[in-house]
């Protein structure tokens, strides 16, 4: 992306960071922003009005976006990902969908819901946690298991309860507000329920099935998916996290009492850091890059392959939570303030690695 362009967004976002999260939601001005640049339908294909981005390039729009704000990053990455699922919706549902300027999904990868099948559709009942976006969102999509008017379970092909995902519109859902933790408040993730709802069949979907639409890149497997988009925004965190630790360090009030061996020491530390997250970062972008190429010449990517970007996704979101901890305490109280930007950050990248698809390194 041009770096003009680079800095006149991320400008226009830095003055209302702080702002957003006072309000515990994304500052209108942010939002009109990612309406204006279509951030939430980055996954969206063309015939519905999305940008025509492929995953190469989200990855690393989803990098820049954490790196100016955390909640802002998260944001898009979780509703922009949701939007994902328009290349397995009926046709005719995702135009109508689509069709409306500030679209945004929301939703929880959670089996949170039952779905009794009727002979309209189906009658939802349920209740969803951590829907990133759920201030501003106008679709949300849930998980249920399935099952009939007699209260059985519906079995799949393997013998296992079915379970399907459904698109329920915001005026069918209550929002459960709730999202009270220390970082990536400005997310607005909260938890939303739905009690006797009835949908239309054509509400359903399963990705990595049946795609709708002739588009690229809707076969890349979720799993990694999820966990690319995942790894950058600890990626992007941590780039601002660490540009922050160095001007903390040389602006504490204290640094007169520190000697030249100690300020060297200091330097060895953060350029030691920085190299090691350029390292993984080359070495994550590598093997996706690699396997992005696999999906588009073969059709299709090995199981190697995908356990690299597995693996190299969790690797380098490890390295970004240990990088701060071991850079934080060079920081001085400023860091330990919770009105600070270093704060806000640090707040913001410790609550991502709470995120149970990253949990652990192998």
């Amino acid at each position: 992306m041009n770096k003009t362009l680079n800095a006149t967004w991320q400008e226009r976002v830095k003055p209302y960071a702080a702002i957003s999260e006072e309000m515990g939601k994304l500052h209108p001005e942010i939002l009109q922003l990612a309406y204006q640049e279509n951030w939430f339908k980055l996954f969206v294909p063309e015939v519905y009005g999305g940008p025509g981005k492929k995953l190469p390039e989200i990855l690393r729009l989803e990098e820049e976006l954490a790196e100016a704000d955390g909640s802002l990053g998260w944001t898009v990455t979780l509703c922009a990902g949701a939007g994902w699922f328009a290349g397995f919706l009926n046709p005719e549902l995702a135009a109508e969908i689509f069709a409306e300027r500030e679209v945004c999904f929301a939703g929880s990868g959670a089996v949170g819901g039952v779905a009794v099948k009727t002979q309209e559709g189906y009658l939802l009942n349920g209740k969803w946690s951590y829907a990133s976006g759920a201030s501003h969102a106008t679709i949300f999509t849930a998980n249920c298991t399935l099952k009939n008017e007699s209260g059985d379970d519906i079995l799949d092909e393997n013998g296992l309860p079915e379970v399907k995902s459904f698109i329920l519109k915001r005026e069918e859902v209550n929002i459960l507000p709730g999202w009270s933790y220390f970082g990536l408040i400005a997310t607005g993730s909260h938890a939303f329920e739905v009690c006797n709802l009835s949908v239309n069949e054509n509400r359903t979907f399963k990705i990595n099935q049946q795609i709708e639409v002739t588009d690229c890149g809707f076969d890349y497997p979720f799993l990694q998916l999820a966990e690319t988009t995942l790894a950058v925004n600890s990626l992007g965190m941590t780039n601002h996290f660490v540009r922050l630790v160095e001007q903390s360090f040389y602006a504490r009030s204290g640094l007169g009492r520190y000697s030249e061996s100690q300020i060297l020491f200091f330097n060895s530390v953060l350029n030691d850091c920085k190299a090691e997250l350029l390292s993984l970062r080359t070495q994550f972008y590598l093997s996706f890059d690699e396997s992005w190429d696999e999906l588009m010449n073969k059709g299709k990517i090995g199981d190697d392959k995908l356990n690299e970007v597995s693996l190299n996704s969790r690797k380098l979101a490890h390295a970004c939570w240990k990088l701060a901890a071991t850079l934080f305490p060079y920081c001085g109280l400023e860091a330990a303030k919770k009105e600070s930007e270093i704060n806000r950050v640090w707040r913001d990248l410790y609550t991502a690695s709470q995120h149970a698809l990253l949990t652990f390194e192998s």
